[in-house]
């Protein structure tokens, strides 16, 4: 009952890897770039980048508009890039407004966009105080797979990597991948002295094609937030950023393979967890041999009953495995999904994929301590203070009402002892709470918390009893005695001696120059009022409706006294003069009536 795989995720066709085919939407941008190089504005690389460029940002746009998602278009302002004879009415897919949701729609374009884009919805679907949950729920369906590279390519990479041919590498090499996924495939293989290996191999060009997708994603993050309040509001140029780093970072196979020995050294005297060994001989950047797991998926709970595995025993062990990684280490497997975990004979449990790894620092530990003993105690106004303090808001936040939203959310609990207390979906409901006060969590803690929260779920699918609170909480208590010992305090106090010493040297001076400007009444206070704005153009649209009404109630009586001193019938100058009066103040007169209706119906 014991299967030999590693990385198997789902599996679903991708298209639009690689280079666009934009069409007559780039007739305009090519016109425009050949001028600049014959005038020698461009150098060629630069010309070759704002090429690639330009026909990227083509095929993003027909895609978002074979997928009827015109909104995006806007907001990006991709709309220059759409061919004309494509409008909102002539979609090759006239049926899919009514077949599918709006988040179907988005996740389906980004799986047509490719790696770079289903890794950003991949990233976004953690984000639950950024996204509804129907978004949330749809960009988890993406896997991180794409079609297989051929044997050819991959056997042209290793001897080049590697720097020999792959039969004095590795003793045998399975031609058939184990898994193909949107940055590399990996295959099964044997190394001269018969240690069983899996190497992983990056995707030829997928650096360069993550580049100039991350470089065009910065571009339209900015226009983004240029064209739409709310993604000023999160911070959508600094989420790309993040995800470059991110991204950037999972695209180097020596950094993963640090990352796995660092696993290996924290774990180093828990003989139940298995980290596999790195082979340094035949690895670089671009290729990765590491250590087979064999092992029973942890999702297959036929299987464990079967080797006689103690569920219950198991779940509680990885949490164990994670919560050591978050309050003992600092260093945690961000990428716990089932896929990750493989069980041994015995019940050890293998760790695979460490890639996506998230740092705890002690601003992070003590963030996530104050969020957690808010849940775990119930006290509405220790998670209220805990939830301002972590999240950044671009507007005025009401604590009244959000006080009051977390406290009808944990009177659901109230009754409940802490041991019955479902962590997983009242962090979820918590995010919620947060994303609808427009509060941004810190990356890092999201990620942490999405982390626990899919720790928790793959805990109950092996024991439907356990309960991640009960784990929890004594890290946490540990936690929080160790910010409020006295070590604690000494080393706050610690940092603040400088700046004790400077208010007191310094702060005497500053009080009197302040004084001296208050008797000489020189002092002067610069008040910037936000938030009239609305107020303002409210008040410049009704001065204008005033001055038209004038100018409107103007030409009708100075053309009502030329009518009076005309006689009509007698042609002349002044006949034209009339119609053209009398027809401009019509149109002015329609116009007004027709802004008071609209504005009234607004």
């Amino acid at each position: 009952m014991v299967t030999n795989q590693q990385e198997c995720r789902g599996r679903s066709p991708l298209t639009g890897f690689g280079a666009a085919h934009p069409g007559d939407a780039m007739v305009g941008p090519r016109k425009f770039l050949f001028t600049l190089e014959k005038r020698g504005s461009m150098t060629t690389s630069q010309t070759t980048h704002r090429h690639s460029s330009l026909e990227r940002a083509a095929h993003i746009a027909l895609v978002l508009a074979h997928h009827e998602l015109w909104y995006l278009i806007e907001i990006l302002n991709l709309e220059r890039f759409v061919p004309v004879h494509l409008h909102r009415s002539t979609t090759s897919d006239q049926k899919s407004p009514e077949l599918r949701t709006q988040p179907e729609q988005l996740r389906m374009a980004l799986e047509e966009l490719g790696p770079t884009f289903m890794k950003l919805g991949q990233m976004l679907s953690i984000h639950a105080d950024l996204l509804p949950p129907e978004y949330q729920r749809e960009f988890s369906k993406l896997q991180d797979a794409a079609p297989t590279i051929p044997i050819e390519a991959v056997h042209e990479m290793i001897t080049v990597e590697l720097g020999q041919s792959l039969e004095d590498s590795f003793a045998s090499f399975d031609a058939t991948p184990l898994a193909a996924a949107s940055i590399g495939q990996a295959h099964l293989a044997t190394l001269q002295d018969g240690t069983e290996v899996v190497v992983k191999v990056r995707r030829p060009g997928a650096a360069e094609q993550v580049d100039e997708d991350l470089k065009l994603l910065h571009s339209l993050a900015t226009t983004a937030s240029h064209r739409w309040e709310l993604a000023n509001q999160y911070d959508v140029v600094g989420l790309v950023k993040e995800f470059d780093q991110s991204l950037r970072a999972e695209l180097d196979y020596l950094r993963e393979g640090h990352n796995a020995e660092r696993f290996a050294r924290n774990f180093a005297t828990e003989s139940t967890v298995q980290i596999p060994r790195m082979f340094w001989e035949t690895t670089t950047s671009r290729v990765l041999t590491q250590e087979r797991i064999h092992g029973i998926k942890v999702t297959d709970l036929v299987a464990l009953d079967a080797a006689g595995i103690d569920r219950a025993a198991l779940s509680k062990r990885g949490a164990h495995i994670f919560l050591k990684m978050v309050f003992e280490d600092g260093f945690f497997h961000a990428d716990l999904h089932p896929g990750n975990f493989f069980i041994e004979e015995g019940g050890n449990i293998g760790l695979i994929d460490f890639g996506m790894v998230g740092i705890v620092d002690e601003q992070t530990r003590e963030e996530l301590g104050l969020l957690l003993s808010g849940i775990i105690s119930q006290d509405t106004d220790r998670l209220v203070d805990a939830m301002l303090e972590l999240g950044a808001s671009q507007q005025p936040v009401d604590r009244t009402a959000l006080r009051r939203d977390l406290k009808q959310l944990l009177s659901q609990f109230a009754d409940q002892p802490l041991s019955a207390l479902p962590l997983g979906p009242l962090l979820t409901d918590v995010l919620d709470i947060n994303r609808r006060y427009h509060l941004v969590l810190p990356s890092n803690l999201v990620l942490l918390l999405k982390t626990t929260i899919m720790t928790e779920g793959m805990a109950v699918q092996l024991d439907p009893s356990f309960n991640i609170v009960e784990a929890l909480t004594p890290y946490v208590e540990r936690l929080m005695l160790q910010q409020n010992s006295p070590a604690a305090w000494a080393r706050r106090l610690g940092k603040m001696i400088p700046d004790v010493a400077w208010l007191a040297t310094e702060f005497p001076q500053h009080l009197r120059r302040l004084m001296g400007e208050l008797e000489r009444g020189t002092l002067k206070f610069d008040i910037q009022p936000t938030g009239l704005d609305p107020v303002f153009k409210r008040a410049e649209r009704i001065a204008n409706r005033i001055v038209l009404g004038i100018i409107v109630a103007a030409l009708i009586v100075g053309l009502s006294m030329l009518i009076s001193a005309y006689r009509p019938g007698v042609p002349g100058v002044w006949e034209v003069v009339l119609t053209i009066g009398l027809t401009l103040a019509g149109v002015l007169a329609i116009y007004l009536v027709w802004s008071i209706f609209r504005s009234g119906h607004h």
